[in-house]
Parts: structure tokens; sequence; C-alpha cells
């Protein structure tokens, strides 16, 4: 049966305008395995037999991203595409790039560069598809496999290592064993690579249906270099009747149980490096008790002072890192079990850890033992229909939404600074317990209780206007 892929117009347009000045050009890539497996691509990349000035005199609108490497960006209307000239790349003396490209004609040359089968297929309507290496097949049979000598393929990029166990993820396939093999011998070379592409390539393994090939990178090695403290934690036991799993097994439970269609990129992102760094602190932590039992007192801190020092080493931006090390510190805080409690819990945490509370505490229980999981999961489920009950009240949690502010109290006779913020968070606490409290009056009211002076001007501000109509 011959291939049938639906190009997107604007792509067979291109492809169609080189081939009618001379060229062969072809979807190829990403975008081609893709379409195989009849999911959409996010891109769609050309390559050609063109160079990238006469990819230029056919194309009116063009950028060169990538000239050197044989790259043009070609603009059509609101959308860009990349298109590359065949080419071979020179050596690879630094395991990242190469020292020289050369362009081709062959695309069985540009071809034989690319880094795994299921990578190396290339699409038109006229020809069809170009499957040289078996990359369909080995997506039927689901294994990752490099193009020919995996060693070559590695030593050329040593990214291609971590790319082989992120790809496996997504696709839920095995690595080929050659390729394996090459990928463990080979692992060391990851010291070469730039901190942000390993972490890209950690994080598209993270938030890929099968985060558990975490486990996968750990047997090849490839933790060890990337992520040591990881591999510490699958050396740390839990010997607590809470736990069937040492620290790194359940580390791995814990990052599958969060439901990756759930989320948006974002609050996936976070909630799975959550998970993953939720308790790697607690190697540095354990003690054994006279019985035997393992304890890991104080680790969320510790966890969310490691996950720092790591998030710094990747690069990671700071949105993504605040978030992580705001979830890691509180992971394992038990609210008192009722609304106001969880109130004070909420306005501690604060809104964007606080509404994936919930949610992270789920994913660690359901990765421990069955002790007392009925009653965690019930606690948990009560302290949900809190959390709804709350937002959907709109209570005050925060300073900002009390019906007070520091321009008030001033104006009510507070003039020293902390002392203004001293009694917001006083009258904050009770609110807190009562929101019905939110109110001017009662909260002016309150601050005078609170403070003389206050109370003083609030006599002075009585007296002139009348009486209040609000008692507390």
């Amino acid at each position: 049966m011959i291939m049938k892929i639906n190009l997107p117009e604007k792509v067979n347009h291109i492809i169609t305008r080189l081939n009618e000045a001379g060229f062969e050009a072809y979807a190829v890539g990403g975008c081609v395995r893709d379409s195989i497996l009849g999911r959409e691509p996010q891109d769609w990349d050309i390559t050609t037999s063109a160079e990238p000035f006469q990819v230029k005199e056919i194309f009116r609108r063009c950028v060169d991203t990538g000239i050197e490497h044989g790259t043009v960006t070609v603009l059509i209307k609101d959308e860009s595409f990349e298109v590359t000239t065949f080419r071979i790349d020179g050596k690879y003396k630094d395991g990242r790039h190469p020292e020289s490209v050369e362009f081709t004609k062959s695309l069985e040359e540009d071809l034989k560069r690319r880094d795994f089968t299921v990578n190396a297929m290339a699409y038109s309507q006229g020809t069809g598809l170009v499957d040289l290496f078996e990359g369909q097949k080995d997506l039927e049979n689901r294994v990752i496999r490099a193009v020919g000598d995996p060693v070559d393929r590695f030593n050329e990029d040593a990214l291609r290592i971590m790319r082989a166990v992120r790809f496996a993820a997504q696709l839920n396939c095995e690595i080929e064993e050659k390729t394996a093999l090459a990928a463990k011998h080979l692992a060391s070379n990851l010291e070469k690579i730039s901190a942000e592409r390993i972490r890209d390539e950690l994080t598209k393994l993270l938030i890929s249906p099968h985060p558990d090939f975490l486990q996968t990178a750990f047997e090849l090695g490839i933790t060890a270099v990337v992520l040591p403290e990881f591999d510490v934690m699958m050396a740390t036991p839990q010997n607590n009747p809470h736990h069937r799993y040492n620290v790194g097994e359940h580390t791995i439970h814990a990052v599958c149980n969060i439901d990756r269609d759930k989320y948006d990129d974002f609050d996936l992102t976070v909630l799975r490096y959550s998970m993953l760094f939720h308790d790697i602190g607690k190697p540095e932590c354990r003690t054994t008790d006279e019985k035997g039992i393992d304890h890991f007192a104080g680790h969320p801190k510790v966890s969310r002072d490691i996950a720092d020092r790591i998030m710094k080493r990747l690069r990671f931006d700071n949105r993504t890192r605040n978030a992580v090390l705001s979830v890691v510190l509180y992971h394992d805080m038990r609210p008192h079990l009722s609304v106001p409690g969880l109130r004070k819990l909420i306005n501690i945490m604060g809104e964007e850890t606080s509404r994936l509370f919930v949610d992270v505490q789920t994913a660690d229980v359901m990765a421990q033992s069955d002790y007392e999981r009925e009653a965690k999961i019930n606690r948990l489920s009560t302290t949900a229909e809190y959390y709804e009950r709350i937002m959907s009240n709109k209570d005050p949690l925060f300073i900002r939404d009390l019906d007070i502010s520091g321009q008030d109290l001033m104006q009510a006779g507070v003039a020293e600074g902390p002392l203004i913020g001293e009694i917001l968070n006083h009258l904050l606490n009770l609110v807190l317990e009562r929101p019905e409290l939110n109110e001017r009056g009662r909260l002016l009211a309150l601050a005078a209780e609170y403070s003389p002076e206050v109370a003083l001007k609030a006599d002075e501000l009585s007296s002139r206007n009348g009486p209040s109509a609000i008692v507390y």
C-alpha cells in the first residue's frame, strides 16, 4: 500500500514551486513521522536540492535563519517554513556541531546524517514516501533505531543520546539494542552539551505520555551525567509503612500520576518537575529509628533548596522555577481540616501553588503504599471540596482582598509603616477565620482595638461624623 500524506496547502505550494524551478523538494523529518502516526505535526520542515540563494530567488519573502547550514525561512502570509538544502555534515570535534557543511544534490546523503530512522523519512506528492532506512517499519514495531552506526550518530551530537529516550517516551517505543548500548557507552559525552539543550530534552521527556522512561535514562547512565541527584534517590530506600518503593522509584510513579491531559503546558511542566523534585532532599534527611523505620524530617525545605540549585544549573526561567520551588516547599503540608484552616494554607502558599495543591498530594499519595490510603484520599477529597467552596465564595485570602488599605489606616492615625503592615496582617488573620468581618467599618473597629493610635483617631472621626451603625 502506497503511503499517502495530506500536505498542508502552503507546504505543497513551496515544494511545487521548487519542483517547477527544476529542484527536488520534500517534507522531511518529524512532520513525516507524525503524519504517518496520524498526528498533526507542529512544524513542517522542507528539504531541497536548491541552495539557499536559489531558494531566495524563487520566494520573495525569506529570512536567513541558518544560511551557513543551508537553512532559510520562507514566509507565506502569516506562516513560516524552514527550507534546508540537502547537505553532508563535516566532522564533529566537539560532540555538538559539525565543523563544516557541504551541500549535496543527493537526498540519500542528506537523510544519512539524521539521527533516527523514524526521523529520516521524506515525502512529496509527486514521489511519495522516501524511506531508505525502514523508519516506517520501526514506527510499526515501536522501535527507536539510529540511522547507520549509532556510535557515529552519538559522537556527532551527544544530545541524540537524550533524544533517543525522549522519542521513546513520546512514541512509547523501545530503544533498539545496539542504539541503547551505544547510548550507555557514550552517555558521559553529554557533559559537552549546553544546560539549555539538556533542560529542553528533559522537559520533553517529563511532559511526554510516558515520563516513566526516566527509568531508562537512569539505566543508560544519562541521569548520572545530567541529573546525578536522581541517581542518589534511586539508591535511597524508604523503610516506612507509608512507602513501597525507594525514593527514586516513588518519584517516577508520582510524576506519572500527573495527568497530562488535564493541564496546559505551563502547569503540566510545573507539576511534573515538582513531582520530580518533591522528595529529592530525602537522601540528605534520612534517619532510621531503633525499629528500623526510616524518617525524612525536614525534607520539603531541603528538596526545595536542591531543586533551586538544579533549576539554576539548567537555566530555567524564573516563573517556572519559582512555581516549582513553591510547590516542592509546601507539597507535604497538612492543613487543619477546616475551611478556615485551608484559607490560611492558601494564604501561605499563594494562589498559583494552592490551586495545584490537591493534585500534587494526590499524585504523591497514589505513589505510596496502601497503608492508610483510603483515609488520605478522603482527606484530600474533603480538602478539594473546601477549596472549591472558598473559591466559589470569593473568600478574602490576601491583604489585597481586605476592604481596608494602608492608606485608610494612615488616615485613621497610624503613622508608622511597620505598624501599618502589622495591623493589616492582624486583620487578615481575623478575616481568614471569619470572612464576614471583611467590611471597612468592622475592620477599622478591629484596628482600633489593636492599636490605641487608631482608636484615638477613630473616636475623633466618629464625633465628627456621628455614631457608626457598625458595631463589632
